[in-house]
């Protein structure tokens, strides 16, 4: 079994969906599918001094995830989900809420110097504190090849800029993002234009990126690498419950099989299946069955 410790860092907080809530944000949904697979799995962020916070910590506790979360004197957050037809959710995510204020700590900056691979976003930056935890907790891991600093965009309402999404690339070395976000950041950076292949390679050169992911819903994903790898999948055809936190499982997967050592393409094609999977369950962290799960452990 790994024994890398894996950082989710940034929001925590309840999807409130149509079926009632459940808990989410991309960084605990990250660490949560991470931890499936052996690592030992932290999520770092903050709640505030009330009932949902209280659940949030025991909940994650219940599914094996370490936690660094702060009390702080804001609500938790939370978020309404409303799913369509297809599965695909939209979000209302609420302003001034506890993971906004994430406070950076001498127990954050240890656990910083010992973590082999994090995952943050755009999202958790829409306020300065939280921002600038964020940036010094990436500035606090080791200098070593080996580390991932995995910057999933998220773009999501208009809680992005620039600027946040600029600084993140000079701190990342894999970039995660979605079809729809690449058309954002193609208008924001000037990269359209560019065939998908090209535009990848373009990012990762001017960007100093190991990685880059691009994932594109029902029409497959694509992993591309600063040594030369061009990979595709296509997505497989399965009965969708929910779309919520598939990304992010995903993201999770991957980065654990390629720090338990496997290929690109292999890693991939895990990423792939685990993500599959979970839009067969309703809510961003369903249990993975074991056969999945022993292809890594």
């Amino acid at each position: 079994m790994n024994k890398n410790i894996i950082v989710g860092l940034g929001e925590a907080l309840w999807d409130m969906l149509p079926d009632g809530k459940k808990i989410g944000g991309a960084p605990a949904n990250f660490a949560y599918h991470a931890s499936q697979f052996g690592n030992k799995a932290y999520v770092v962020s903050a709640v505030g001094h009330d009932a949902l916070g209280d659940e949030i910590i025991d909940t994650l506790a219940k599914s094996g995830l370490n936690t660094e979360i702060a009390r702080v004197d804001f609500p938790t957050g939370t978020v309404k989900v409303e799913i369509d037809s297809k599965g695909v959710p939209t979000y209302d995510i609420c302003e001034g809420v506890a993971w906004d204020n994430i406070p950076f700590t001498p127990t954050l900056e240890e656990l910083a110097k010992q973590t082999t691979a994090v995952c943050f976003g755009s999202l958790a930056q829409r306020f300065v504190v939280s921002h600038d935890t964020i940036h010094k907790f990436l500035a606090a891991m080791p200098c070593d090849g080996n580390v991932l600093k995995i910057f999933d965009i998220n773009l999501r309402q208009n809680y992005y800029s620039k600027s946040i999404i600029e600084e993140s690339l000079k701190e990342c070395n894999v970039l995660k993002i979605n079809d729809d976000e690449l058309l954002i950041f193609n208008d924001i950076f000037g990269y359209g234009g560019l065939e998908l292949q090209e535009k990848c390679r373009r990012i990762i050169y001017d960007f100093n990126l190991k990685i880059m992911i691009v994932t594109c819903g029902t029409k497959g994903s694509y992993v591309v690498s600063a040594d030369g790898t061009f990979n595709f999948e296509p997505t497989p055809k399965v009965e969708v419950t929910d779309t919520v936190g598939a990304g992010d499982s995903f993201t999770g997967a991957f980065c654990a099989a390629l720090l338990a050592g496997k290929s690109y393409a292999d890693a991939h094609r895990l990423a792939v299946e685990v993500s599959a999977y979970v839009c067969t369950r309703s809510g961003a962290m369903p249990e993975l069955p074991e056969e999945i799960i022993n292809k890594i452990c």
